[in-house]
């Protein structure tokens, strides 16, 4: 599903430069095939880049998908990107199936907000979405989207989400290999760090010892979900909340497992709008790496949607 819907540009953009970001937002795929033209291509990079600043924004709707009719701000070079696979979708469908407004719901890597737009809707003013980035660009942006929207029951947390407080060294994504910078990640290496930003870190336990009653917990954080799981036991044992989990590795899977099955969690993967329990063991790779750990609290709630076979 595509954004679209151009509503302006961004208020440093003059009226030239919205020209061409419309330009580029509605017309992408012609721009493209431009571009690999020997001369054209040469002078159309050139006058956009004059033109059109690398970081410019545009505000965009969302058309189509569970995100439709959401605002979002979007770098005109790549907006036409900016669309969901079926197990994406899927994914987001899975949160407006559970989530009910009054509820809580953290987004842990929220990146630009598309599931933090999609929540703070479903929960309303009652409700609460936290959505932590430690990206400084990244949760800039994302306070914006949010904004945009009137959610203001909505809180980005610019900090990473990690094992204990203190700070932590962020390696940011060049702009120059990728515009929205939506692949940054903590440092694990110190080649890594050698290219990385310090950025604060908190604890969910530490978090939500404030008071705050996660419901359902979305984390996607780069292979790194242990780390950020050992941060949160003691309210994963209090509240219970399904989570939500990006895993590309089975060894994470089994060590993720092994931490929380002691609370009753069982594990599935999400196929033809169903959810099938998993054997932790097995080689399956669900498409979109995407695992559900649902309590045995939660399970009868969620009965319309889990295969019962």
């Amino acid at each position: 599903m595509r954004a679209a819907a151009l509503f302006g540009g961004g208020p440093d953009m003059n009226i030239i430069g919205r020209s061409v970001a419309n330009l580029f937002l509605h017309h992408q795929a012609t721009i493209l095939k431009l571009r690999n033209q020997p001369i054209i291509g040469n002078v159309l990079s050139m006058v956009s880049r004059r033109l059109l600043p690398r970081d410019a924004l545009v505000c965009a709707q969302i058309q189509g998908s569970p995100l439709d009719g959401l605002w979002i701000y979007l770098n005109p070079r790549t907006a036409q990107n900016i669309q969901y696979t079926a197990s994406e979708l899927a994914a987001l469908q899975a949160v407006v199936d559970y989530l009910r407004p009054g509820m809580t719901f953290f987004d842990v890597g929220a990146n630009m907000g598309g599931f933090s737009l999609l929540a703070a809707r479903i929960v309303g003013p009652s409700g609460a979405v936290i959505s932590f980035e430690p990206d400084p660009d990244i949760a800039d942006r994302l306070s914006r989207n949010l904004a945009r929207n009137g959610f203001h029951h909505a809180t980005v947390v610019q900090k990473a989400v990690w094992s204990e407080p203190g700070e932590l060294p962020f390696v940011r994504v060049d702009a120059a290999v990728s515009l929205d910078r939506g692949l940054g990640h903590v440092a694990t290496s110190s080649s890594d760090s050698a290219h990385a930003i310090l950025v604060a870190a908190v604890s969910l336990d530490s978090f939500c010892a404030l008071g705050t009653k996660p419901d359902f917990i979305k984390c996607d954080v780069e292979g790194l979900e242990v780390q950020v799981f050992s941060s949160m036991m003691k309210t994963i044992a209090k509240h219970r909340p399904i989570l939500l989990c990006e895993l590309a590795d089975k060894g994470e899977r089994v060590k993720l497992y092994e931490m929380l099955s002691p609370f009753s969690y069982k594990i599935y993967f999400l196929e033809n709008k169903k959810l099938h329990l998993m054997d932790v063991h097995s080689d399956i790779k669900p498409v979109s790496h995407n695992h559900y750990f649902i309590p045995s609290s939660h399970q009868e709630r969620l009965k319309d949607i889990i295969n019962a076979s």
